[in-house]
C-alpha cells in the first residue's frame, strides 16, 4: 500500500510509536525511554520511544516542529530514515540537529542529489559515527562537506550512487575505518587511489560490483596509499590477470580478501581457485569469508608448486620459486585410479575340481549362479555358494542373498569361490 506523501518526521514519529502501535516494554534489550511531559505536548506522555528509531518508507518530506523533535529524541542514538522523500539537506539538518546523541544515520534512497549541503547545516551531523547514503545520488561535493564536519565518522556507505569518478576532498578524514562503495562504476584504479589519499586510516574497503579492470600502481605506492588496510572486497570486479592479485601483497596489514566472480578465475575449478589464491597471498588469514587454517595453507602452497612445475620457465610466477625454497622441489602426486573394480579373476572349487574364471562384479549372486551352472553341473536352486577372501582370517562366507551385488563382497583377483550341492 502506498504511503501518503508530504508527511513530517514528527507526524510519522507520533503515529508509529503511539502506545497502540508500539506498546511500552520493560526489561533488558530495547532500552525504551518515556520522557517527562513538557508543557504544550499532550502527546509526549503517550509515546514510548526506543533509542533506535526505524522510520523507513514512511513518505517523510520534512522535519516538522523542531522543539517537539528535541523533546522526544534527546536519547535517540540510531535513526533509519531510508526510502523516504527527503530531498532537502536543510530539512534533514533540522531533524539531526535536535537528536544530540545520534551516532548512526541511514538516509539511503532519499532523493538528495539536487540539494547542496551547506557547511552550517553539516555541523549538526558532528556526532554521527556511521552514515549510510546508499542510492541517494549524493554528490562528491556534499560528501566532502560531510567529511569536514564529522570528526568522528568511522563508517561511510556510498553504494549505488552511479559514481564513475572520485573527487578528492581537500581535507583527509583520519577517522574513517570502513568505506562501503559497491555497485558503482569505478573502473579505473586512478579513482580508487584517491580513496587512499582521502582515508589514510581505512581498515576495510568494500569495492564489490565495480568494474575495476586492473591495479595500476607500484607496490611501494600501494603501501603508502593504504597503510592500514586490513580487508578488501573485490567481488565481481573486472580483474583479469594474476599480477593484480600479487599486488595485494603490497598492503602491509592486509589479512582478509574477497575475490569471487572475477574474470581471472572463471577458467579454474573451485579447488584451483582457492588454492592458487591462498598460495599467492601469504599474509591473508581469511579468503572469501572462510578462515585459512595452517594446514590448508601448506596444502595450497604444495599444490601451487605441483601446478606450475611443468610450465615453461618464462610462465612460472616468482611465487613458485619462493615456495620451492620453502618446501624443496616436490614429486608429482601419484595417479591413483579410485574407480571400483569391474571384474575379478577367481578360483571356483567344486568337489575335486578347480577352475579359474573371470567374473563381472556388477552382477548379483543369482546371476553368478546362472553363470556357474555349466561349470559345476548343478541347478541354481541346488547350489550353495561360498566366498573366501584370501586375506580373511575367518574362513569362507556363504553367499546366501541372491539379490546382493558381488562388488559388495569386495571380491578381488585371486579370491576363491566354493560350490557345494544342497543334496549330497
Amino acid at each position: 500500500m502506498d504511503q501518503p506523501s508530504g508527511r513530517s518526521f514528527m507526524q510519522v514519529l507520533c503515529e508509529k510509536y503511539s502506545p497502540e502501535n508500539f506498546p511500552y516494554r520493560r526489561g533488558p534489550g530495547m532500552g525504551v525511554h518515556v520522557p517527562a511531559t513538557p508543557q504544550g505536548s499532550p502527546m509526549k506522555d503517550r509515546l514510548n520511544l526506543p533509542s533506535v528509531l526505524v522510520l523507513n518508507s514512511c513518505g517523510i518530506t520534512c522535519a516538522g516542529d523542531e522543539n517537539e523533535i528535541a523533546a522526544f529524541c534527546a536519547h535517540v542514538s540510531e535513526l533509519d530514515l531510508s526510502d523516504n522523500k527527503l530531498e532537502d539537506w536543510h530539512e534533514v539538518s533540522k531533524i539531526v540537529s535536535n537528536v544530540p546523541h545520534l551516532e548512526f544515520l541511514n538516509l539511503s534512497s532519499n532523493p538528495l542529489s539536487l540539494s547542496v549541503l551547506e557547511r552550517r547545516c553539516a555541523g549538526s551531523f558532528a556526532g554521527v559515527r556511521k552514515l549510510v547514503l546508499n542510492n541517494s545520488k549524493t554528490s562528491w561535493e556534499t560528501v566532502h562537506t560531510i567529511l569536514q564536519e564529522l570528526p568522528d565518522l568511522e563508517e561511510l556507505f556510498l553504494c549505488l550512487n552511479d559514481y564513475e569518478t572520485v573527487s578528492c576532498s581537500p581535507v583527509c578524514c583520519q577517522s574513517l575505518k570502513l568505506l562501503h562503495i559497491t555497485d558503482n562504476n569505478l573502473q579505473d584504479w586512478t579513482e580508487i587511489r584517491k580513496l587512499g589519499i582521502m582515508f589514510p586510516s581505512l581498515d576495510t574497503l568494500i569495492l564489490a560490483n565495480n568494474n575495476l579492470t586492473t591495479i595500476e600502481e607500484s607496490e611501494d605506492s600501494l603501501a603508502r596509499l593504504f597503510p592500514n588496510l586490513r580487508s578488501i572486497n573485490l567481488h565481481k570486479s573486472g580483474l583479469h590477470c594474476w599480477e593484480d592479485i600479487d599486488k595485494l601483497n603490497a598492503f602491509p596489514k592486509l589479512e582478509e580478501v574477497k575475490l569471487l566472480g572475477i574474470p581471472l578465475l572463471q577458467s579454474y575449478t573451485t579447488e584451483e581457485r582457492r588454492k592458487l589464491l591462498i598460495a599467492r597471498l601469504p599474509s591473508i588469514v581469511k579468503l572469501n569469508g572462510s578462515i585459512v587454517a595452517d594446514g590448508e595453507r601448506e596444502d595450497s602452497e604444495r599444490f601451487f608448486i605441483r601446478y606450475y612445475m611443468e610450465f615453461p620457465e618464462e610462465e612460472v610466477p616468482f611465487r613458485y620459486h619462493e615456495l620451492v625454497t620453502k618446501y624443496g622441489k616436490l614429486e608429482p602426486l601419484a595417479v591413483v585410479d579410485l574407480r571400483p573394480q569391474s571384474s575379478a579373476k577367481v578360483e571356483v572349487h567344486f568337489q575335486d575340481k578347480v577352475e579359474e574364471m573371470s567374473i563381472r562384479l556388477d552382477q548379483t549372486v543369482a546371476e553368478l549362479k546362472k553363470q556357474l551352472k555349466t561349470v559345476v553341473q548343478l541347478s541354481t536352486s541346488n547350489m550353495l555358494l561360498f566366498y573366501l577372501d584370501h586375506e580373511a582370517p575367518f574362513g569362507p562366507e556363504e553367499m546366501k542373498y541372491n539379490s546382493r551385488a558381488l562388488h559388495s563382497y569386495g571380491i578381488r583377483d585371486g579370491d576363491k569361490l566354493y560350490v557345494e550341492s544342497r543334496m549330497k
